[in-house]
């Protein structure tokens, strides 16, 4: 049985610590996001031993890579990575700290060559040996930044590499732990994110539609903890008419593109969230219908720090036909639902906690 193999540990960090809810529950997504993101991007056939809180235990047993093909795996995982981070930071609709402080998490990649064996519990892969220590000791150094890869004399008593790319430099250092020191090479991988271009933002939907009704209300409550009633899919049954239920089809941080099932008293239906802008003092967002092509656009206003204005437009696809049926036999009633709905929203504000911190 083979019992020397490829260590490879990406760990990610930049999180601050959180005490509000939101943010504990969307640091968790955006990490599941980030560690689905780098596991889909295993090419080099690694293998999982287990998730260790922001981090990954790959391993590999066999002779020592070759540097050039890991190099490859170590620039896959960490241009995905990042492509993820401007995505949702281009995408997102959340203002916590978790979901702003995206941008700046950091990945860094652990890999060392060793002797080490794996054991089954039940279902679970475990391995076990003394170069699994070393490899987790060596997550704590004393490297200055935080996106860089690290390599162990054990895969590289020299220089790891000369290129493949003229940034690449290679320092060395030396972990001290309790059994003795261990030697190491690691380059800074930041100039790989000089490769990155984000994806174009989407086309408006404005130009296919009219707008054929508007309800607006005010309330006494900060712009952000209004938008937190009102954009967070998981509380759209509590206020919206005619909304029983909504299941998740992506995972729930709110993002421009995230769809959900939403089921009504009538059918069932995708909704898609179709555009989303923010400032302080203002926040836009919009929902489109996957069945009907229906758009629902919410446009929220600060009209100081503890009331703000909400208004609610619903666009169709032009069509003289399609406007004049709306306007005979589903305006009123439609308008009449909207407004029950906003006042809906009053008893759940007086559930939630205050997100004025936001801010």
């Amino acid at each position: 049985m083979e019992n020397r193999g490829l260590l490879f540990i990406p760990d990610i960090s930049g999180f601050t610590r959180f005490v509000n809810e939101t943010d504990i529950e969307h640091s968790r997504l955006i990490i599941q996001e980030l560690l689905e993101t780098l596991i889909n991007t295993n090419s080099f056939g690694l293998e999982i031993s287990e998730i260790e809180g922001d981090a990954i235990l790959f391993y590999k047993f066999g002779e020592v890579p070759k540097m050039e093909a890991l190099f490859k795996q170590v620039e896959a995982m960490f241009l995905e990575f990042h492509k993820h981070l401007i995505a949702y930071d281009r995408s997102r609709f959340c203002q916590c700290k978790a979901c702003r402080s995206v941008v700046g998490l950091t990945l860094k990649i652990v890999t060392h060559y060793g002797e080490f064996t794996g054991y089954n519990v039940k279902t679970f892969n475990k391995l076990i040996g003394r170069d699994i220590i070393v490899a987790h000791q060596l997550l704590k150094n004393d490297i200055d930044q935080h996106e860089y890869w690290l390599v162990t004399d054990s895969l590289a008593p020299e220089k790891p590499l000369s290129g493949p790319e003229p940034w690449m430099e290679w320092s060395s250092s030396v972990k001290q732990t309790d059994s003795g020191e261990i030697p190491f090479h690691y380059t800074q991988l930041g100039e790989l994110k000089n490769e990155l271009e984000p994806d174009p933002f989407p086309v408006s939907e404005f130009a296919r539609r009219t707008k054929v009704l508007s309800v607006t209300r005010e309330y006494d409550t900060d712009i952000i903890t209004l938008f937190h009633a009102t954009g967070d899919f998981s509380f759209r049954h509590r206020w919206q008419e005619g909304v029983r239920k909504v299941e998740e089809i992506s995972h729930w941080l709110p993002r421009v593109g995230a769809r959900s099932r939403f089921i009504m008293e009538d059918r069932e239906t995708v909704i898609r969230s179709s555009s989303y802008s923010y400032r302080p003092d203002h926040i836009e967002f919009s929902e489109t219908d996957e069945g009907t092509q229906d758009l629902h656009y919410f446009t929220l206003e600060a009209l100081d720090p503890a009331r703000s204005r909400l208004t609610i437009d619903f666009y169709r696809n032009k069509s003289l036909l399609g406007g004049l049926l709306f306007d005979l036999t589903r305006k009123k009633k439609l308008e009449d639902a909207y407004q029950r709905s906003l006042a809906n929203i009053e008893g759940l504000l007086k559930e939630l906690p205050s997100f004025a911190m936001e801010l």
